[in-house]
């Protein structure tokens, strides 16, 4: 099965699973549980392996680390958005801004400087929490605090936006190859 297929089922249910547990526990207790075992995990993880950058996954058992640290993302991005917008009442305008902002910091922090694997893995987590107050923004009702638009709708403008990104970053690879010099 291909990477982002995988992934793609992977976020799916982790964040089924997130919200079932949101749901029958605090979003407080749950967002800390969360934050908890994604610290043990990174922990462990550089206990045994001395690194936390992606680009060093080169063997099986750091392949387990990474993948029990995104599953662990997924969930604790799931309750810290919800504990956001709905627990804390940010709203789902002001969380997407809140976590876009934040997302921001983190990415101006690496561009001066900041140390990148630090700046990767908090400009990660925040995706999933900032994904779901923009969802949430987009798809439910006016009379909720959302803009409307349905579920499909939304698929389809996320979808588009992700189709163009992905063709722009190709572009730019591909303009990249094209303008070196052949040997």
């Amino acid at each position: 099965m291909p990477h982002y297929t995988r992934l793609s089922l992977l976020t799916f249910a982790i964040a089924l699973a997130a919200t079932g547990v949101a749901a029958h526990a605090s979003l407080y207790v749950s967002t800390m549980g969360f934050a908890m075992a994604l610290a043990a995990i990174f922990w462990v993880w550089y206990r045994v392996e001395r690194t936390l950058s992606i680009h060093d996954i080169v063997t099986r058992r750091r392949e387990l680390f990474y993948w029990s640290a995104i599953l662990c993302t997924f969930a604790l991005g799931t309750a810290a958005g919800d504990l956001a917008t709905e627990a804390l009442g940010l709203g789902f305008t002001r969380g997407a801004l809140a976590f876009g902002g934040l997302i921001g910091v983190a990415y101006a922090a690496w561009r001066v400087g900041g140390n990148a694997v630090l700046t990767f893995w908090i400009g990660y987590i925040l995706t999933r929490p900032f994904g779901a107050a923009l969802g949430d923004l987009l798809t439910q009702a006016r009379a909720d605090g959302g803009l409307g638009m349905g579920a499909l709708w939304t698929s389809a403008l996320f979808l588009s936006v992700i189709l163009m990104l992905v063709g722009a970053a190709q572009f730019s690879v591909n303009a990249g190859r094209s303008s070196q010099p052949a040997d």
